[in-house]
């Protein structure tokens, strides 16, 4: 007998450790792989988070289970932050809840939200996490296009008027994952609007708020007149503050979502540890000079990579957010085909676009997350390599 249900059984493989095992395989045959496929920041956690987090941890009484919407301390922190950095007001005890990671978090919403059958608009291409979120609630994702042309912004109108009937929830990725887009307002404006019209919630996931470049500065979805009626925004602490392994972030926005997300948690996991959050705290409350010059790193090392994939020949526009390029792949390849050429003939890891959804086939995507003279060495391997429509 098989003790595994048909939900795990009809779950595909999570892409990323997927590479990590064709990652291993090579590097046990002595290759030298320059991995660049994974969105793993390697910039340390700054001291003064740490500190904080070694303080608290030395303390008895913060060993004992936390609230289960988070500590007080952390949801004050992270309401500090909306009205310091975005003018939007929110309510710590009603509008803000501390997750384990935004990841966590979208996983969990989906099943708090989801009837079985209940249709969910994901963003083509997007973050995998979102159709297999969707997919654990028993819920059916549809893709929402983006468009190529103007930014990856969502086309809307390619949406049939059967599934805006039956969509109870809509998903947003900006800055975004794989793509890089960065958008302004109106785009969340007219996301709202849809929503509102379509009687839908609109989650906006801002994983990469802070990770911006040449002047750019992301906006919140709840930045539009009366956003929290019908939206929600998830917010992470991983690439901003270099804390993907304490697993802290929050959501925030509608009432309604938070209670009825915070109800579900509650029955499922007993919150984050009260030292990470707290380091969490200070963190938010910071005057953010760390986020900034790790973003200028970010940024210096996207401008040799563009640069070098431009030398190449090869299409890319260039970001103003994110650690990630998302280019075009060379004409006569697929993108699985690429990336294996370049996994199996250079000994370096990309991801191919349609891993990302059939929107993203076309492409591939690479991760900032190598110091950049390693950047400069997988382009020098790049460079070694021929493909059909020449470099």
């Amino acid at each position: 007998m098989e003790y595994v249900s048909d939900m795990i059984r009809n779950l595909p493989p999570y892409l990323f450790s997927e590479i990590q095992k064709k990652r291993e395989k090579l590097e046990a045959r002595g290759t030298d792989v320059i991995d660049l496929g994974i969105g793993a920041p390697d910039l340390p956690t700054p001291d003064f988070i740490i500190k904080r987090m070694i303080n608290e941890a030395q303390k008895p009484e913060n060993h004992r289970y936390p609230i289960y919407s988070g500590i007080d301390e952390f949801k004050e922190a992270v309401t500090h932050f909306y009205d310091k950095r975005y003018g939007v007001t929110l309510d710590p005890k009603t509008e803000v809840l501390a997750l384990i990671g935004s990841k966590e978090g979208i996983s969990h919403l989906m099943q708090a939200l989801l009837n079985p059958g209940d249709h969910v608009l994901v963003p083509d291409p997007g973050y995998p996490v979102y159709t297999t979120s969707v997919h654990l609630a028993g819920g059916k994702s549809v893709p929402l296009p983006l468009d190529p042309t103007n930014g990856f912004t969502p086309l809307y109108d390619q949406v049939s008027l059967s599934d805006k009937e039956k969509a109870r929830f809509m998903l947003l990725n900006y800055p975004g994952n794989p793509t890089a887009a960065t958008v302004s307002l109106e785009t969340f404006r007219e996301g709202v609007a849809f929503a509102r019209e379509n009687e839908m919630v609109l989650a906006n996931d801002a994983a990469y708020d802070l990770v911006t470049f040449s002047g750019y500065k992301s906006p919140s979805v709840l930045q539009v007149p009366d956003a929290k009626d019908v939206a929600i925004e998830f917010g992470s602490l991983s690439k901003s503050f270099s804390m993907t392994g304490w697993r802290i972030g929050y959501l925030v926005g509608n009432e309604n979502v938070i209670r009825a997300l915070a109800t579900l948690k509650s029955n499922l996991d007993s919150g984050q540890f009260i030292p990470i959050q707290k380091a969490g705290a200070t963190a938010l409350q910071s005057n953010l000079e760390t986020v900034t010059a790790y973003s200028r790193i970010y940024e210096e090392r996207m401008e040799a990579l563009y640069k070098g994939l431009h030398d190449l020949g090869i299409c890319v526009d260039k970001p103003k957010g994110t650690i990630f390029v998302w280019a075009q792949v060379p004409s006569g390849f697929t993108s699985a085909e690429f990336a294996n050429l370049l996994l199996e003939e250079a000994g370096v890891v990309v991801t191919p676009g349609n891993a990302f959804g059939a929107g993203g086939e076309g492409y591939f995507r690479i991760a900032l997350s190598v110091p950049k003279e390693r950047l400069e060495e997988a382009l020098e391997r790049l460079r070694k390599l021929s493909w059909e429509g020449d470099k």
